[in-house]
């Protein structure tokens, strides 16, 4: 189809984690088999799960994830302005794909209308590309602190002209208030946008939600679109990454563990997750010395504040635990900055990795990194004995061997092969994400681990992804009245 104009329908939520995401994603996988030119949009995100464009831009995951719905290669025009937390107040802006400098919130905000303006430039380059721009919110869009500066939830709508849905978490509590009071403290402008409510994550039976319609249509205009019960089969991927993987049933709990380990400012959550096609052993993120006791095997994952979480480790004693199962022959992986702080040693005179100065790696790998202001950011092919698939490296900082050391793989890019990733008997450390998407190497790590038992699943990743996101349109098409939504995309 092609309209005169492009529409465009923006997801907002009551609160963070509300369902935005993925309620976006699902209208993306959606609009794409109603035969709609569909592209997804989210003018600021503030995550650590970024991605990277084959350009070399770094966006958020959920616009990537989001991206592939739509059937689309992910760019940095799908995320002008991406925020990367690497303290309590301070954020690496990204804009329009470029790293940019680490900012304190006041001086973000005193700084917005710049990145106001790049947000603007960007919509008008979407009108002649698509006929529906999905846009995602963030947090609530009725913050009244910081409503004049919220680049990302009603801004972007009158500037388009366009529409709104609105998730409510029903797993919090409190629902009817939540949508009604969300609704009522926008101006009446905004009031008048929109298209729909959607209750989301309802567990039980839906019939005790009977009538809803009629407590909604007391309070405010907006139509009740329906509810849509939680499905956590169908979690493609989430702001935070920890949703869904934190969930082990009992009938998990007993199979070996591969433990990831969550440091407050981990980064690329995502690389757990092809673990869950997999039969015969659990992945899930931990923060203690008491739940690495029982580990096959141990994932220090990226994270967005090496040095910081380097000693997070050592104070929260997790450190010396890793490195008493590394010599007991438990196998230890480092993506990233797990990888980094594998080495010997960490170099960062200029605070490029979020906290300046030298310390001392856990000496695993006889590596050295140092950092420095230039950030690399490229999508590679990895290469591990016949195998070959699509990754990712974003980091700053070189890591050296100083001594001769076995290669993990292989990777190819534009520049040809070469090698990637070291290796010392039973740890491992790579800069690459998406080391597990193919099952050879998961494989490879529970042969190590001595997982008996442990069976692939018969799903690759990138069929699965296209199947989820296949079923959450699915999910809306069988829960929701999309009448009107339809009717205003011009369906």
């Amino acid at each position: 189809m092609r309209n005169s104009r492009m529409k465009s329908i923006s997801i907002l939520g009551t609160s963070s984690d509300a369902g935005k995401s993925w309620l976006n994603t699902a209208f993306c996988a959606l609009m794409r088999r109603k035969g709609v030119k569909v592209a997804p949009f989210k003018a600021q995100n503030m995550s650590n799960n970024s991605f990277v464009t084959v350009e070399g831009g770094e966006i958020g995951r959920a616009q990537a994830v989001q991206a592939e719905a739509c059937g689309l290669r992910p760019i940095a025009e799908m995320n002008p302005v991406l925020l990367k937390p690497s303290g309590d107040t301070t954020s690496q802006v990204v804009r329009l794909g470029a790293p940019g400098p680490h900012m304190k919130a006041q001086s973000f905000y005193e700084g917005i209308h710049p990145l106001w303006e790049t947000v603007q430039e960007t919509l008008e380059w979407w009108k002649s590309r698509c006929d529906l721009l999905l846009l995602e919110g963030a947090g609530s869009p009725v913050e009244l602190n910081l409503m004049d500066r919220d680049i990302v939830n009603l801004m972007p709508i009158r500037y388009l002209d366009g529409k709104w849905l609105l998730a409510c978490d029903i797993e919090r509590g409190g629902v009817f208030a939540q949508a009604t009071g969300t609704v009522k403290l926008m101006p009446e402008e905004d009031q008048s946008r929109g298209l729909g409510l959607v209750v989301n994550k309802f567990r039980g039976d839906p019939t005790l939600f009977d009538g809803a319609a009629e407590y909604f249509s007391k309070h405010v205009s907006t139509p009740y679109l329906g509810v849509l019960p939680m499905r956590y089969d169908l979690q493609p991927e989430t702001e935070d990454g920890f949703t869904v993987e934190s969930r082990i049933s009992r009938s998990q709990s007993h199979k070996p563990l591969i433990a990831w380990v969550c440091y407050p400012r981990v980064s690329n959550t995502q690389d757990i997750q092809p673990w869950s096609l997999d039969e015969g052993v659990q992945a899930r993120w931990v923060r203690s010395i008491d739940e690495l006791e029982q580990a096959s095997a141990i994932v220090l994952p990226g994270s967005k504040n090496t040095i910081a979480d380097l000693q997070w480790l050592r104070d929260s004693g997790i450190a010396d635990m890793v490195i008493r199962k590394a010599r007991e022959g438990i196998p230890v992986v480092g993506i990233c900055g797990g990888y980094q702080m594998l080495g010997e040693r960490l170099l960062d005179p200029g605070g490029e990795a979020g906290r300046s100065g030298e310390v001392e790696g856990l000496s695993l790998l006889p590596i050295v990194t140092e950092f420095s202001k230039e950030k690399r950011l490229t999508q590679v092919q990895a290469i591990w004995g016949a195998e070959n698939w699509n990754c990712y490296e974003i980091h700053m900082g070189h890591s050296r061997a100083i001594c001769t050391l076995n290669a993990l793989l292989k990777v190819k890019d534009g520049d040809g092969a070469r090698e990637e990733g070291s290796q010392d008997r039973s740890v491992w450390g790579t800069y690459l994400h998406g080391l597990f998407e193919n099952s050879c190497t998961r494989l490879a790590l529970c042969e190590v681990a001595g997982i008996s038992g442990y069976e692939v699943g018969v799903q690759d990743w990138w069929e699965h992804k296209q199947q989820t996101y296949s079923q959450m349109a699915d999910l809306l098409e069988e829960h929701l009245d999309l009448e009107g939504v339809y009717r205003y995309v011009g369906m």
